[in-house]
């Protein structure tokens, strides 16, 4: 990934594409997908230990694990050498936020997976194809007098790794629309968003037997603040740069006014992915309304616009220099 340097030093040129894109879409929807069945599983259940669980908690459970496996992948495939990654495993710099944030994923990706293997439990141990994990679950079991404080855990590092895709960005510390305090919130608010979406749009196609009308009607809730919230960042993170002056202040309005990705900002980030759902939230969806059809179409909208906003700051970031 050193191909970055490249691109703080001056050259007006795509060098993290499309691989880093989907990654960063996929790294935010993992941790908030994390951080929304953790939710669910503590303040919409009463017994904790159930294991029925409801198909939020479930979706959660699985897209979390499933959606950053798939973006390391593409991490990888981006580096120049893909078959060198092992060094970034164990060769450490603790100032580099690569290095943070590559710690803080060797632990939370496998703690999503044993996550998503307890909420499946009864599933697993029913299936004559996945039993063979049961030796697994018992081990798992043995320490449940941790599991509580593992799930902490887990919340603590998905808060971590929502917060670590804006500071990868960030530490390109010559490009104006990623050196900016706002974007690693942006992210993870906007990844927090992704990820409820994503669980509820799992979780009515796949987990039907299992809805909750009561926990979807919480999410939903939870999404419109995410979408609000979303705006106001918006607007700090771009009148930062426009006072910032410079060539912050030419990059801002390069990227807003550029004929593509100006289109993508406006048009699907906002349009799609901010102004849609909170129409459709005041008025299909007034009063916690539940309609499926305008509750999926809310969750395409977020999830869409999620990808317009990470392709935006990644692309337009790179050609919008401000030079």
């Amino acid at each position: 990934m050193n191909n970055l340097w490249m691109v703080s030093n001056g050259a007006n040129e795509i060098y993290w594409g499309w691989h880093i894109a989907i990654y960063l879409v996929l790294a935010g929807l993992s941790a908030g997908a994390i951080i929304i069945s953790l939710l669910v599983k503590w303040n919409m259940h009463s017994d904790n230990t159930n294991s029925i669980w409801d198909s939020m908690v479930k979706a959660g459970a699985i897209t979390a694990p499933i959606a950053i496996s798939a973006g390391l992948l593409l991490l990888i495939a981006e580096l120049s050498k893909p078959l060198s990654f092992y060094w970034i495993l164990i060769k450490y710099n603790f100032t580099s936020v690569m290095s943070v944030g590559v710690i803080t994923l060797l632990i939370f990706t496998p703690l999503s997976y044993l996550f998503a293997l307890i909420i499946f439990e009864r599933e697993i141990k029913n299936s004559k194809y996945l039993s063979f994990l049961s030796p697994i679950l018992n081990i798992i079991r043995s320490f449940a007098s941790l599991a509580k404080s593992v799930e902490y855990l887990l919340f603590i590092l998905a808060l971590g790794v929502g917060l670590y895709t804006g500071f990868l960005l960030g530490a390109a510390y010559k490009i104006p629309l990623w050196n900016t305090p706002v974007l690693p919130l942006l992210f993870l608010l906007s990844g927090f968003s992704s990820g409820i979406a994503t669980t509820v749009l799992v979780g009515m196609t796949f987990f039907k037997g299992t809805l909750n009308k009561n926990s979807i009607k919480y999410l939903l809730t939870m999404d419109l603040r995410a979408v609000v919230f979303e705006i106001p960042l918006l607007m700090v993170l771009f009148l930062g740069l426009y006072f910032e002056g410079g060539s912050s202040l030419v990059a801002v309005k390069q990227a807003l006014t550029h004929n593509s990705y100006g289109v993508l900002f406006w048009i699907g980030a906002f349009g799609v992915g901010l102004f849609a759902p909170i129409l459709i939230a005041f008025t299909a969806l007034k009063n916690h309304a539940y309609k499926p059809i305008f509750i999926v179409l809310d969750s395409i909208c977020i999830v869409a616009g999620v990808v317009c906003l990470r392709f935006f700051f990644v692309y337009a970031g790179q050609v919008c220099l401000g030079v």
